[in-house]
């Protein structure tokens, strides 16, 4: 099948990284999910517009402005649902394996919806659907894990560290979107509706109250739903980056996708350019913090 330009694999760059334009702040913004080059070795046996319901399609073009701000900004160019940089690479589940893995794996919850390091279904309401009718090889996650999980740690790593060397501090902010129908997805009948941005701070552990409400108060300003932690806390990233004692703070920031596209086609509505020029301001009002908290770390 003839994939259009923005599905093709792309092999060499698995990641991209923009650096600051303006002044650079230890400001550091990931995009995880919103890759769309499919790798040709996929081998994935569902349509490919029911598997595009995994990507967190156009997360890194609504934020592409943050370099303007100071801000690093790295994106994934492969798809999650192929391997998932925000899950540990031993969050593997051995039932998917056609072989041993040579060391001890830590399969969480994630992994036991099928939501792993390797994705091993996908849903649309209410119903899931295998990726795979086969089992995956070791040397192949193992080649994933190499060419791909990798290479997005190593760059995001380097931007952290490079920030932390500098300045003493850093604030990470972990970029993505959230459909609609989430909580069924979970299984919750009780919930309530879905706010238009979830703040994950795992429980406010990873990062400081006050950079957490300064966010949502923004948002908030801005006419949007703010909820906290609810259905997302965070996982992998800003559990490892996320040490607020150390000057380390780390923020996950969900958007719901009806709030700037057709989770059916995948493309842009009119939502969308509103909110890129609101998450312009919001990157603004985050730099001003970020400048005015340095001395004091």
């Amino acid at each position: 099948m003839d994939l259009p330009d923005f599905l093709q694999p792309r092999p060499d760059t698995p990641v991209e990284v923009r650096a600051p334009t303006a002044p650079a702040l230890p400001l550091v913004c990931d995009s995880p999910h919103s890759g769309t080059a499919y790798p040709a070795d996929f081998g994935h046996v569902v349509p490919l517009s029911l598997l595009r319901r995994g990507e967190d399609t156009h997360i890194h073009t609504l934020w592409q402005d943050v370099p303007a701000h100071g801000a690093t900004l790295i994106a994934a160019t492969f798809p999650r649902t192929y391997i998932d940089p925000n899950r540990s690479e031993v969050d593997i589940d051995p039932a998917m394996l056609a072989g041993d893995w040579p060391e001890p794996l830590t399969p969480g919850e994630k992994t036991r919806q099928g939501l792993g390091l390797v994705w091993a279904r996908i849903s649309k309401d209410g119903v899931a659907t295998p990726l795979y009718d086969r089992r995956l090889t070791v040397a192949e996650v193992q080649g994933r894990i190499a060419h791909y999980w990798r290479p997005y740690h190593a760059a995001l790593q380097q931007a952290i560290d490079t920030s932390v060397q500098r300045f003493g501090a850093v604030w990470h902010l972990n970029l993505h979107s959230m459909p609609s129908d989430v909580y069924r997805r979970l299984g919750r009948t009780d919930a309530p509706p879905l706010a238009d941005f979830v703040l994950g701070d795992r429980d406010g552990t990873t990062c400081a109250p006050e950079f957490v409400q300064l966010v949502a108060a923004t948002l908030r300003g801005f006419g949007y739903s703010v909820a906290l932690n609810e259905p997302y806390k965070g996982v992998e990233l800003i559990g490892r980056i996320g040490q607020p004692h150390r000057g380390r703070h780390s923020l996950q920031i969900e958007i719901r996708r009806p709030v700037y596209m057709d989770e059916d086609t995948r493309e842009p509505h009119a939502g969308f350019a509103p909110l890129r020029a609101h998450l312009d301001a919001l990157m603004g009002v985050v730099a001003a913090y970020v400048r005015a908290a340095m001395p004091r770390q």
